[in-house]
């Protein structure tokens, strides 16, 4: 399983771990990824949240490169950060050898999920009627995530067999 499409990471040492210059940079990769330019799945393409912008950043940025809670105690996590460029090509090689790809459903929408599972990397979308939006994406670091996640896959997978069999109406499972 190879991925040797991911960019390379970026570090905060490159950016002398100054977090001003580093966020700055991530920001210039993700405004080049998701804001002059939009990548596709499915035909369809890939938008943004519309909401306000947080610190003159879009808040999906944020999303990406922050864990907690809620939004008012989000914090930075590393991992995120130096992660920055891998969500575009995840999205754009979903046909690739090691993206696990399904879709679940989350405080009433629909999710697509893209595992990236040789690097434990997972990008979230969120399904509208003509495009998707990129809700967040981050490293896997805990077994039981990676547990919970090939149990949410394979159910996934059996659901839509049974579906494909005509033996499960489309209401049994809610989708």
């Amino acid at each position: 399983m190879s991925s040797n499409w991911l960019p390379p990471l970026v570090y905060a040492s490159d950016y002398g771990n100054n977090w001003n210059t580093y966020v700055r940079t991530l920001y210039r990769f993700f405004t080049t990824d998701f804001i002059e330019s939009r990548p596709e799945l499915g035909g369809q393409p890939v938008n943004l949240v519309n909401e306000p912008l947080q610190d003159g950043k879009h808040v999906t940025f944020w999303h990406i490169i922050s864990e907690g809670p809620d939004e008012t105690s989000r914090l930075p996590n590393y991992r995120r950060c130096e992660r920055i460029r891998w969500p575009r090509p995840v999205i754009e090689h979903t046909e690739d050898q090691g993206i696990t790809i399904w879709e679940n459903k989350r405080h009433g929408q629909k999710r697509v999920c893209i595992w990236l599972e040789n690097a434990d990397y997972l990008v979230i979308l969120t399904k509208r009627s003509k495009y998707l939006l990129l809700l967040t994406a981050y490293p896997i670091d805990e077994a039981h995530t990676r547990r919970k996640l090939r149990k949410e896959y394979e159910d996934y997978i059996k659901a839509n067999a049974a579906l494909q069999d005509g033996t499960v109406t489309p209401s049994t499972h809610g989708r």
